[in-house]
């Protein structure tokens, strides 16, 4: 899926390999699939990868709520994980919960397939 016009994916983000799956007013669904270059030491995908999913998601929700004008920085986040990932792809769905003046607070649930791998929530400045 494309973004809006004049709206570019981060450096990070394709680096990674995430991938926008869909875009709508306070949300947003990106995918990541498990590379060679995203495993720990375990062999499973990282929690820091996951944790960038969803940081990279949470911020597209955000752009799609208060506009690609506009610019919002993570001023908090917390992650539980669920369950470790062995291959293949997860997904991430982000929900802006509350799009004020200054802040937005946003959630996150990291699937793969129909198992929840992990939940994030997270306060956002908007600059």
């Amino acid at each position: 899926m494309e973004l809006p016009a004049g709206v570019t994916h981060s450096a990070f983000s394709e680096l990674i390999g995430c991938r926008l799956q869909r875009l709508e007013e306070g949300v947003a669904e990106v995918a990541l699939t498990l590379e060679p270059h995203l495993r720990n030491r375990a062999g499973k995908l990282h929690g820091g990868a996951i944790f960038s999913l969803v940081d990279i998601a949470m911020g597209l929700a955000c752009s799609s709520a208060h506009g690609f004008d506009q610019q919002s920085a993570t001023i908090e986040c917390k992650i539980n994980y669920i369950r470790a990932v062995e291959d293949g792809d997860v997904v991430c769905i982000s929900r802006v919960i509350h799009a004020g003046r200054r802040t937005l607070v946003v959630e996150a649930d990291v699937h793969q397939g129909d198992r929840l791998v992990a939940k994030a929530q997270g306060t956002f400045a908007v600059l």
